[in-house]
Parts: structure tokens; C-alpha cells; sequence
């Protein structure tokens, strides 16, 4: 399959689960030059694709057209490890990420806070609390959440 096709795929995953924003999709002759260079492997079905699937991807070339190469390296990664999740392990991802849409503004940003503060750690710290979070049991890890979210709330951020 196309990389450019598989990429734009991959912009559009998280547009899959919303609505369309109620503007008609265009034609493929509405499309601007640019937009068709990267939406060429859809050229030949595009009119038969739903307005949905046709603005799903009109937005992830936009997308596409706006990252900078290190923004399409790391879509390039990304889709790469998502090729090769098995086909469960993708729709626990897709589960996992309409769960974090769902969730409040205040609870988003907390989360990705968090994410960033693993992500900074050094590669044996994360692999030390990964393996102590596996060693729980469901009862241990319900209180590590509920001590951390107490903490959050009293404005504890020491992240131990």
C-alpha cells in the first residue's frame, strides 16, 4: 500500500470517531492541486466514497501538508507500530482513545501531563515503574490511582 495513503490514514484515525462538520465533501475537482497530489491514490473511487470518508481524509491531508518532517517522521513511526499492533491490541488503542475523548478538559490535560513526565524519565526509571505497575494486583493498582488522584487534587506533584 501507498505510504502516503497509509499516513494519511494514520492523521485521520482520531477524526474517525467524530462527525462531519456538516459542510458537503468536495468533488474531486473542488479539490486544490495540492490536495489531489496528496489524496492521488483515492483519485479513481473518491467520488464514490462517502462524504464522511471523503472529509476524514481531506482533513488528514491538510494535516499532512501542514507537519514539519519531523512531525511526518514521527506520523511515519507511529503508523509504522501501529501496522504492526496485532488486530486486538489496535481496537483496545481506538477503545482507550475514545475513553481519554470522553473525559473532561481538566482530566485531558492531567493525563498528558503525566505522559509527558513519563516520557522525560530515563529509560531504566520508566521500565522500573512499569514493571512494579505489573506486579499489582488489580486491588494495589485501584489505590496507587485513588492516592494519585488525591494528590492531584491537593495540588501534590512530586510524581513518585
Amino acid at each position: 500500500m501507498n505510504k502516503r495513503l497509509l499516513l494519511i490514514l494514520l492523521c485521520c484515525w482520531p477524526l474517525w470517531s467524530g462527525a462531519a462538520n456538516g459542510t458537503p465533501a468536495p468533488g474531486w475537482n473542488q479539490l486544490n492541486a495540492e490536495e489531489q497530489q496528496v489524496l492521488k491514490p483515492y483519485q479513481n473511487n473518491w467520488d464514490s466514497l462517502s462524504p464522511e470518508q471523503r472529509e476524514n481524509l481531506l482533513k488528514g491531508a491538510q494535516r499532512w501538508s501542514t507537519m514539519t518532517p519531523e512531525q511526518r517522521d514521527k506520523a511515519r513511526e507511529r503508523f509504522k507500530r501501529w501496522q504492526q499492533m496485532p488486530p486486538e491490541q489496535r481496537e483496545q488503542a481506538r477503545q482507550r482513545y475514545e475513553r481519554f475523548r470522553q473525559l473532561p478538559p481538566v482530566e485531558q490535560e492531567r493525563l498528558r501531563e503525566r505522559h509527558n513526565w513519563f516520557k522525560s524519565l530515563p529509560p531504566e526509571k520508566r521500565s522500573e515503574l512499569r514493571d512494579r505497575w505489573k506486579n499489582m494486583t488489580p486491588e494495589e493498582r485501584q489505590q496507587f490511582k485513588e492516592k494519585r488522584r488525591r494528590e492531584h487534587a491537593g495540588g501534590e506533584r512530586d510524581h513518585r
